[in-house]
């Protein structure tokens, strides 16, 4: 029941998150089509055309479409576990030094299999560090996170890709 809650609660997240498209905000048919229009119905229908044609990944590797690759990806939303309530599940986890929440927060830092044991480990080892005050915020949370993957040498390189 909780992977199917923490699942719901993830996807939920992907579509509230606001990024810069890939290939530039003008790229792909469903722009063309539904260029000028506003509001989520849209944003949408604009992105499902894209999705399911192909036509957005075939624009950015050949130049047309309206599509680029030229700038990089921006994300001006909020993290996932603070929108969907993750924070003291995430927070129980880590003090425990294991659980579902602490697994995902290792997915979406790119952690590999091999080395989420590890991750558990290091950031039960520092959870004082990492939830420095009871009113943490998530940005708080994922910050101190990263500074202790940075002073470890198998997790350093997880830092740099978040």
């Amino acid at each position: 029941m909780k992977r199917i809650l923490l699942g719901t609660l993830l996807a939920a997240a992907s579509l509230n998150a606001m990024a810069q498209a890939p290939g530039g905000p003008d790229c792909g048919w469903g722009n063309m089509l539904f260029e000028g229009q506003r509001g989520t119905p849209a944003h949408f229908l604009a992105s499902t055309t894209n999705g399911t044609s192909g036509n957005a990944t075939f624009g950015m590797t050949s130049g047309t479409n309206g599509c680029s690759t030229n700038s990089a990806l921006t994300y001006g939303g909020k993290s996932w576990f603070a929108m969907n309530g993750m924070m003291d599940e995430l927070s129980k986890d880590m003090a425990m030094g294991q659980g579902e929440a602490l697994t995902t927060y290792a997915v979406v830092l790119g952690v590999a299999p091999e080395d989420r044991a590890h991750f558990a480990a290091v950031t039960h080892e520092h959870y004082q560090q990492i939830f420095s005050k009871a009113d943490a915020t998530a940005d708080d949370v994922h910050s101190n996170t990263i500074d202790v993957l940075k002073n470890d040498p198998t997790l350093a390189k997880y830092a740099t890709q978040a």
